[in-house]
């Protein structure tokens, strides 16, 4: 039975944004500009500079993508494991074998201090216990929040495929050093250098609007699927809004590796 739709208003939309527990998703996602965090694009319409070096000549790089209803977003009710898993022009980031019997899906903002509690706490010994022995398929997927985080971001997804993971760890890490409210870009990029990037190749990824507008695809399809903060997982197509201990991943993990089949059949 296909998924229906449901459409909510803008204005309830963002009411809901504010009851989650974890970071929400309730500013706009951008490049490089100045000033403190602005409201989301979808509400107030704002540009944003393209970067520092461009400032006169604004642009929307991180607003959400528009929908046809005039000021509601189409959210999938109960979408399926393949609504879930449909990709963007951006290559899906990801851990553990690709046919492992369960898939975990992470969206994450890089500035949200609830995805570095479960990066620091929860994520080390999931790796170990579940990732790294063949069990589960591990998806990172962008939801930057707000103009420091959509810069970090963009960085992120300029770093070699093979060293995606090591500076996600270090903007966790090191979040003090570089989150504000104020766009600031070197201290981004002073994290970024740690992976061997290089300062021309940190501007030129501040100008790739391509892969600007493959980000904005992979928030925009987040919230299509019902994610409006961070951290938020969909396990084996099941969302769960909760910053997850390794006893929450034990009691939705542990069913579905004892019951392949059906967790095989669901797909």
């Amino acid at each position: 039975m296909r998924p229906t739709a449901r459409r909510i208003p803008a204005a309830l939309l963002a009411a809901g944004v504010m009851l989650l527990s974890a970071c929400s998703s309730n500013t706009s996602l951008s490049t490089a500009g100045t000033g403190s965090a602005a409201p989301d694009a979808a509400t107030s319409g704002g540009a944003f500079p393209a970067s520092a070096t461009s400032r006169d000549t604004p642009f929307n790089a991180f607003g959400s993508i528009p929908d046809p209803t005039e000021g509601a977003r189409k959210i999938i009710e109960n979408p399926t494991i393949a609504d879930v898993m449909m990709t963007g022009t951006l290559p899906e980031m990801t851990l553990g074998r690709p046919d492992a019997p369960v898939t975990i899906v992470q969206y994450a903002s890089l500035t949200c201090p609830h995805c570095r509690a479960f990066h620091r706490e929860t994520f080390p010994e999931f790796k170990r216990t579940y990732i790294d022995t063949g069990k589960v398929h591990f998806i990172m997927r962008e939801f930057p929040i707000g103009k420091q985080s959509g810069n970090a971001t963009i960085a992120l997804r300029c770093a070699p495929p093979d060293k995606y993971f090591t500076l996600y760890g270090k903007f966790m890490e090191q979040q003090p050093a570089w989150v504000s409210q104020e766009v600031r870009l070197d201290p981004i990029f002073a994290v970024a250098t740690q992976v061997g990037m290089t300062r021309a190749q940190f501007e030129s990824c501040l100008e790739n609007q391509a892969m600007i507008d493959g980000l904005k695809w992979v928030k925009e399809r987040g919230r299509t699927l019902g994610v409006i903060g961070t951290p938020n997982f969909f396990v084996q197509g099941k969302l769960v809004k909760k910053t997850l201990t390794m006893s929450d991943l034990r009691e939705l993990v542990e069913p579905l590796l004892s019951a392949p089949r059906a967790a095989s059949a669901a797909q």
